[in-house]
């Protein structure tokens, strides 16, 4: 595919709004599932800053597990689902995560430069889709960041600010399920068992969220025939960290999916184990929903 053929799948409109929020009837739980990074709404003007073909481009992107979790205000639980992109901004990054190298002009100096992710290539504006092929035909201005960074990560974060507090003020708690999926062949096993998981759950290493809660999530999981593993290489980001260590009751749990479970990665489509998969989160969603009030009120270990 040449640079800029167009993919039947991916949307050239403004992701306008940056997000929107499935509620549920009535709100029953004090569980919040949120998807920052199954946006697949790409500025025709980004698409053209880009070196990338339109399909290159979506590499990052955790396709479709909005559709995954899209059952959870069945339950109670409202679904915050991103509408950007993560290629064009990273909701699960600090604001201004940023590598002074994509810049045409000095960045201010209260910009985050130094960050493990921005080293990697994966800042808040990433300089590199996953596997690491480089997004960006020339170096960008400060000022269209910082216009990307206002107009949809900081939106983003007040509305999930929002449902959070919104828990709290109901439940006196809440917890978080930060929902993302992760490529089946970009990492080894950490067991080392010839087999990749098929979840990996994220908890900060014990620090975002209590033992309990990671034993129901993992145990429904097994239950459901899935493989799970803990914390490698995936132990949560940016809003699993910041929020377990902004509010008291608040936990924090990240699920990486891997992809394979439900899409064919090359040319991005569902494919027939789709259904199987959301019926999988469909089981867990309900059990989250249904968890004990009494084992949620948390304090994180970082504090």
């Amino acid at each position: 595919m040449s640079a800029n053929t167009f993919d039947p799948d991916l949307k050239f409109d403004s992701p306008n709004p940056a997000f929107d929020i499935a509620q549920p009837e009535v709100l029953t739980s004090p569980v919040v599932f949120a998807s920052p990074h199954s946006g697949c709404h790409y500025p025709e003007e980004f698409l053209k800053m880009s070196r990338l073909d339109n399909r290159a481009i979506r590499r990052s992107e955790d396709a479709f597990v909005d559709a995954l979790f899209a059952v959870a205000p069945n339950f109670g639980a409202p679904l915050l689902r991103a509408h950007f992109p993560r290629a064009y901004v990273d909701a699960n990054r600090e604001s201004y995560e940023l590598d002074h190298d994509m810049f045409a002009e000095p960045l201010p100096e209260w910009v985050n430069t130094k960050s493990s992710r921005v080293l990697a290539g994966l800042g808040t504006v990433a300089k590199v889709v996953a596997g690491g092929a480089e997004i960006y035909r020339n170096q960008l201005k400060f000022e269209e960041v910082h216009h990307r960074i206002k107009t949809f990560h900081r939106p983003y974060h007040e509305a999930l600010d929002g449902l959070i507090q919104n828990a709290l003020n109901k439940f006196g708690a809440c917890l978080l399920i930060d929902c993302h999926s992760m490529p089946s062949s970009a990492m080894p096993h950490p067991s080392g068992a010839p087999s990749l998981p098929d979840i990996i759950l994220g908890d900060c290493h014990g620090i975002s969220c209590s033992q309990d809660i990671v034993q129901t999530t993992e145990t429904t999981l097994r239950d459901l025939g899935l493989s799970v593993d803990h914390n490698k290489p995936y132990a949560g980001g940016f809003t699993t960290r910041h929020y377990a260590n902004k509010y008291d009751n608040v936990q924090t749990l990240q699920i990486e999916i891997n992809r394979a479970l439900y899409m064919d990665e090359v040319h991005i489509r569902r494919h027939s184990g789709f259904d199987r998969t959301a019926e999988r989160m469909r089981i867990l969603i309900s059990r989250l929903t249904d968890i004990n009030e009494k084992i949620l009120p948390f304090k994180s270990a970082a504090k």
